[in-house]
Parts: structure tokens; C-alpha cells; sequence
């Protein structure tokens, strides 16, 4: 993700009922970082997972939550167009992406807990990654 970022891509976020919430949440911490020193890092919340091709460019990061067949079509169009793709999934999905984080639980507070502590562990691995010059 911080490769992206260093080329000028931008993390295009979205989900589907609950996880429309959780994708913004991920962006307003991307693009308002709380942490003083940290750099705010360009971030869309599709509001509707098919409008991905609308905005995405090759350099951008698509970032699905949840379990919804919107966000993995969304998945599977951003791979197409060469994106670099993230799922945040629970335990039983089909979803493709680069990289898939699943929660292994039924209970989808339990998977809602693992996507917030995924996505803010993912901020912080990108400003580290940036701030080495690594990216």
C-alpha cells in the first residue's frame, strides 16, 4: 500500500450495509491522520462499490469490507484495471483481492472489532513504510 501511496495512488475504500460506516471511518483516518507528524494520504469512500471504475486509476488501492457481492465485484473490476486490492472479509467468503484479512468468526461484531484493528494497524504499516523511504 505505502508503494502506492509513494506513486501517487490514492486508497479508494467501500462496503456494503455495515461496512459502508467502517469504509468511511478508514478514509477520515487516512485523510485526517490524529497522530501529529503523520501525513494526510489522498482517500475516497465509494458509496457505492460499482462506481469504482468511475474513479480508479492503475496506481490506486481498492479496499473492500465485508462479505458483500457488491464489494467483490468491486474487488474483481479493481484487479482488472491493476489496482492492488484489499479485502477485509469474515470467515466464510468467497471474496479475491491481493490480499485477503479475514476474521474467523460467525459473529459479525466480532469481524467489525478484527476490520477496525486490521485497517489501523494497515495506517500505521503504511506511514512506517513511508517515513523509511521503503515504499
Amino acid at each position: 500500500m505505502a508503494g502506492r501511496f509513494a506513486r501517487g495512488g490514492r486508497l479508494l475504500a467501500f462496503g456494503e450495509g455495515m461496512a459502508a460506516a467502517d469504509a468511511a471511518h478508514v478514509v477520515v483516518e487516512f485523510t485526517h491522520p490524529v497522530i501529529v507528524g503523520k501525513r494526510a494520504l489522498p482517500a475516497l469512500r465509494l458509496a457505492d462499490p460499482a462506481t469504482l471504475p468511475l474513479f480508479a486509476e492503475p496506481d490506486d488501492i481498492a479496499l473492500g469490507i465485508g462479505d458483500g457481492a457488491g464489494s467483490a465485484a468491486a474487488l474483481a473490476t479493481a484487479a482488472e484495471a491493476g489496482l492492488l486490492t484489499v479485502a477485509l472479509a469474515g470467515a466464510h467468503t468467497g471474496v479475491r483481492a491481493d490480499h485477503v484479512l479475514a476474521v474467523p468468526s460467525d459473529d459479525p461484531r466480532v469481524v467489525r472489532e478484527g476490520h477496525v484493528t486490521t485497517y489501523h494497524v494497515l495506517w500505521e504499516l503504511v506511514h512506517v513504510f513511508l517515513e523509511a523511504g521503503v515504499a
